[in-house]
Formats: C-alpha cells, sequence, structure tokens
C-alpha cells in the first residue's frame, strides 16, 4: 500500500479538524463582540434628537444609539454640529489660533474645549463603528472556516470510503 494517499488524506482530515474547531471559536468571539459593544453603546444612553435632524439622519429621529451603524450615524450628527460650532474649524486650527494671541475674551478657549470634546466624542462612536464592522468579519470568517473544515473532513472521509472500496 502508498503511504501517500493516507498522509494527504490525515493531512486534509487534520487541517479540516483545525479550521473546523477555529470557526466556532470565531463565531462565538464575533457575536460577544457584537454583544459587548451593543452593551457599551446602550450605557452611554445616547438618543438621537426627536427632530431637527439633517434628511440624511431622519430616520434615526427618537432612537437610542445601540449599533455600529447607529454610532457612525451619531458621529456624523456630531461633525455636523461642530463644523457649525467652530465655523468649520478643526481643534488643531482653533488651538493655533489661540496660541497666535487671538484670544482676548476667552471664546477662543471655548471654542477649541467644546472642538475637543466634541472630536473626542466622535472619535469614540467610530471606533465603536469600527469595531462593529471587525465583528462582522470575524463571524463571516468564522462561518467560512466552520464551512471549510466541513468540507475537509468530509473530503478525507470520502477519500478514505473510496479507498475502502477500491
Amino acid at each position: 500500500m502508498n503511504a501517500a494517499p493516507r498522509r494527504a488524506r490525515a493531512l486534509i482530515g487534520l487541517a479540516g479538524l483545525a479550521l473546523g474547531a477555529a470557526g466556532p471559536v470565531m463565531l462565538l468571539r464575533g457575536r460577544g463582540g457584537r454583544t459587548e459593544i451593543r452593551a457599551e453603546l446602550a450605557a452611554q444612553r445616547i438618543t438621537f434628537p426627536d427632530h431637527g435632524l439633517p434628511a440624511h439622519l431622519a430616520r434615526f429621529a427618537g432612537r437610542p444609539v445601540e449599533t455600529g451603524g447607529e454610532a457612525h450615524a451619531y458621529a456624523e450628527l456630531i461633525k455636523d454640529h461642530l463644523a457649525k460650532a467652530t465655523g468649520g474649524r478643526t481643534y488643531a486650527e482653533i488651538s493655533e489660533e489661540l496660541h497666535a494671541g487671538g484670544d482676548d475674551t476667552g471664546k477662543l478657549a471655548e471654542l477649541r474645549q467644546t472642538a475637543f470634546m466634541g472630536e473626542t466624542l466622535r472619535a469614540s462612536l467610530m471606533s465603536a463603528y469600527q469595531a462593529w464592522h471587525l465583528t462582522t468579519l470575524v463571524t463571516g470568517l468564522g462561518a467560512l472556516l466552520t464551512g471549510t473544515g466541513a468540507a475537509l473532513v468530509a473530503t478525507a472521509n470520502a477519500l478514505g470510503a473510496d479507498r475502502n472500496h477500491c
């Protein structure tokens, strides 16, 4: 008997078992990550205003922020509000103005604080949005690995069955 087909069957079977074990772990981690993101967002108690939203965000009116997509939408709302509050200037630009000595009344310092807080909140929400996408990726890869592992195990078993019937 030739050992090469047996080794190939064993390697295919082992690869299938490894992928079949890794896949469900990734599925669970993806689901767990998504649950954690939902819990963290819910703990912040962020809710879209009932009215006054830009047209592209109107569908979110009155809804709590609980998903990555909603976190992204709220980050866009903050971006819009910041642009209005700062005249389109960023924290860095306002800081530059402040350091140049153009703040006799303290308004630039207050505006810089507003920009800092808004940009920080926006960054946090964008991080939740990105993490949401990572959980989607991990879950999808977990499903793919699980299916591939099952297919490889079935292939290895079929190779063994074909060999036994010859």
